[in-house]
């Protein structure tokens, strides 16, 4: 999605996030492990963002849904991830590039799915600017991720 100026906190992920989840408990349904099929509920739903604030904004907009760092979320596993990256840029994220793209974040946010994992962020921060070849390393793993993905306009 489009945004700008935001840092640690997106309200425009939130409004998205909103309808993705009030649409998943509409009509939403995952299949378990011996293909039953489950509709989704309100604990089915795991949101994972990188920053503290983003978090409690999210938590504001979205009580009943677990909502955390990556950090509460080792170990667990839910049917729908939505992990929501916030920072408009990567000038922009708090404690920069290293932090928003690192790959064991980026794998522990997204693989805590059982079924489907939402990325939601900013277009800008698949056009990073990269200072080190790390960061080129990071930024293509994102962009990889995105290549891989299907990309659904809500």
């Amino acid at each position: 999605m489009t945004h700008q100026a935001n840092q640690n906190r997106s309200v425009e992920e939130i409004q998205k996030i909103k309808v993705i989840v009030d649409e998943l408990l509409a009509v939403g349904s995952w299949a378990d492990a011996k293909g039953m099929a489950n509709k989704i509920t309100k604990k089915d739903v795991l949101i994972v963002a990188p920053y503290n604030a983003h978090v409690d904004a999210l938590k504001d907009a979205l009580p009943a849904i677990d909502i955390g760092t990556v950090d509460k979320f080792q170990g667990r596993e839910a049917p729908v991830v939505i992990y929501s990256m916030a920072s408009s840029t990567t000038e922009e994220a708090p404690r920069g590039i290293n932090f928003l793209f690192s790959p064991n974040r980026l794998n522990v946010a997204t693989s805590r799915a059982k079924c489907i994992c939402i990325l939601i962020a900013s277009q800008a921060l698949f056009e990073a600017e990269c200072n080190t070849i790390e960061q080129m390393k990071w930024t293509n793993g994102l962009c990889r991720y995105r290549e891989m993905s299907k990309i659904v306009a809500i």
